[in-house]
């Protein structure tokens, strides 16, 4: 009897204590979703309110600022741009890391592992003071250009465990059939690398589309801004319009939620397995 309590307790706490972190972790995330939903009488109220009308007046807010779908298509170039630039170059280089051997080939994996330790806050100025002696202020192209340099090292250390973790021996008969390098790659192991494609697409995804700092230096224009600057746009005279920042929050997160279910199961277990194989 004793053996099963302590293997019922042994259960009941690790769960118990899992669901008081999930709360924890979500709460606020059904606080943004339940505010941009709240009538503006109710938003801010000593009292919290967990029972109202729901209403779409702050959405209507959120969306009809200037310029909205302008943000909306420059968010969507740059960050689907520095992904797709990402895994093409790092595809490249991990193979090349993983499959050859030449002189320096441990040095450029540890620049690789030193740029991606490296906060990006820092190089702000440098990258501003670049981009304006070479007249590319208020440029979506040299956005896309500065997030595909961001995510690329993770995306190169990712793709070069799971590159490594396909065996030679399939490259090798590949080519032993008659395919050269090129076919092998991309008949033999590129279908293999759906896991550690998903999960580096879904990290650039994030990191490429909530960037504030670079974006805020570096395009002054409202037609260069994209959403995170959408987001600064709701105050008045009277201060914040919480309705309509919890509801263009809400817009803004729905897009890498939805990317995330869509990729969860290959997206968790790509990145485990990249982070430790090869």
């Amino acid at each position: 009897m004793r053996a099963r309590r302590r293997k019922t307790l042994g259960r009941i706490w690790p769960n118990a204590v899992a669901l008081v972190l999930t709360v924890v972790f979500v709460f606020p995330v059904y606080w943004m979703f339940s505010t941009s939903f709240k009538p503006a009488s109710q938003v801010l109220t000593k009292t919290p309110t967990f029972l109202f009308s729901p209403t779409f007046e702050h959405y209507g807010t959120a969306t009809e600022v200037e310029l909205f779908w302008t943000y909306v298509r420059n968010s969507l170039t740059v960050t689907v741009g520095a992904v797709l630039l990402a895994l093409l170059v790092a595809l490249a280089a991990g193979f090349a890391i993983v499959r050859m051997r030449f002189r320096g080939r441990k040095g450029l994996v540890l620049a690789v592992m030193m740029a991606q330790m490296a906060p990006w806050e820092v190089m702000v100025i440098v990258m501003y003071l670049i981009a304006r002696d070479a007249e590319m202020l208020n440029s979506i192209g040299t956005l896309t250009l500065i997030y595909f340099v961001m995510v690329l090292p993770f995306t190169v250390w990712t793709l070069r465990g799971f590159i490594a973790a396909v065996p030679k021996e399939l490259e090798e008969a590949a080519l032993i059939d008659g395919c050269g390098r090129t076919q092998a790659f991309f008949r033999v192991i590129f279908p293999l690398l759906a896991p550690g494609l998903m999960s580096t697409s879904l990290f650039g995804f994030i990191t490429a589309w909530n960037e504030f700092a670079m974006v805020l230096v570096l395009n002054k224009e409202s037609e260069a801004y994209t959403l995170p600057l959408w987001l600064t746009q709701f105050q008045t005279a009277f201060g914040n319009d919480w309705g309509a920042t919890m509801a263009a929050s809400s817009l803004f997160a729905v897009p890498v939620l939805l990317l995330f279910l869509f990729l969860q199961r290959r997206a968790v277990g790509g990145l485990s397995a990249g982070a430790v194989k090869g």
